[in-house]
């Protein structure tokens, strides 16, 4: 097997690049030929594999956290070339939410080589967005308003991991505000005083249980909305965030769409795979099952009953006790 790895040295605050020698020699004992380039600047891994030559290969493998992932899928959906092999992933970065997903923790690089090595891969769905008359692609989450701006103040914490993102809540706690937000669901349009929409391909963002019933493979993409709210009282509930409860909560809603355009009365930074990139107003969709992924079959939780979406007025909001 003949493989592509792009690997951010970088990633988890340098401590990539100490993991290296051991992912060649885990790759080497599961006979695998890697052509490893390592990635030198943000926007590198899009490069790389954009002018790639990708019939070469039996595999494009991301070796970072969900950053290096998302440039290695942008790069990836942006190649000419006639032929895509499956992608896969090497979690050895700070987040690594999307690995979550698929039964890949962060550092287990040898349960993801032997993934690869044993050929096993499925088809997954992928998000695309429509920013600033450009179109990019998502595997994990879209987020904006507060979750982007805790996104942008978690990229410059990562020397202390996942903590990076609890500790960014906290701190934009502190400057929280709402705003109006225009959003259509599959054709439906809904007016909002907002202060989050997250739109979730998989489960987790970072170590936060976003979108319980998230599948990424179902052709729908979660949709979060937080409404307005206090600082006191979203400091409360926060905690509810880890086990997936805040679906529960009065002030949010949830809804399941495969097409989404958002408004803002000003311009939000827009937070996809927890990178920052582009801003609203912005158009989003879920491309089923687009891409072949090297992970495990399905577990139980992508292969629940699909919920209906809005259509019809019908949102899965989840009425809140209020006591949280």
């Amino acid at each position: 097997m003949h493989i592509l790895l792009v690997y951010n040295p970088c990633a988890a605050n340098g401590r990539a690049a100490r993991t290296l020698p051991r992912v060649r020699e885990l790759l080497t004992a599961g006979g695998m030929d890697s052509e490893i380039v390592l990635t030198e600047a943000p926007g590198h891994a899009t490069r790389v594999v954009r002018v790639a030559d990708l019939s070469r290969f039996d595999g494009v493998v991301a070796a970072g956290g969900d950053g290096t992932l998302f440039e290695v899928v942008n790069g990836y959906f942006e190649n000419r070339g006639q032929r895509r092999p499956p992608l896969g992933v090497l979690p050895v970065g700070t987040g690594n939410a999307f690995s979550r997903d698929i039964g890949l923790g962060t550092g287990a690089v040898g349960a993801a080589v032997d993934l690869i090595s044993r050929g096993h891969h499925r088809p997954i769905d992928v998000g695309r967005f429509t920013t600033d008359g450009q179109t990019h692609h998502f595997l994990n989450i879209l987020g904006l308003g507060f979750v982007s701006d805790v996104g942008e103040r978690a990229g410059r914490l990562k020397q202390i991991g996942n903590l990076s993102y609890t500790v960014g809540v906290l701190l934009e706690l502190v400057s929280l505000s709402s705003y109006r937000l225009t959003i259509e669901i599959d054709g439906e349009v809904l007016e909002r005083e907002n202060i989050f929409c997250e739109i979730s391909n998989t489960r987790y963002t970072s170590n936060f249980l976003m979108a319980p019933s998230a599948s990424i493979d179902d052709g729908l993409l979660d949709v979060t909305l937080l409404g307005k709210a206090s600082r006191t009282r979203l400091l409360r509930c926060f905690p509810t965030i880890f086990t997936g409860e805040h679906i529960h909560l009065d002030e949010v809603e949830t809804f399941k769409a495969k097409r989404i355009r958002i408004e803002t009365t000003q311009p939000k930074v827009l937070a996809p795979d927890g990178e920052v990139y582009g801003s609203s107003p912005v158009e989003v969709e879920c491309l089923h099952r687009a891409v072949e992924f090297f992970a495990p079959r399905a577990t139980q939780h992508t292969q629940m009953s699909t919920p209906s979406t809005l259509a019809g007025a019908s949102s899965s909001r989840m009425p809140g006790s209020g006591s949280l």
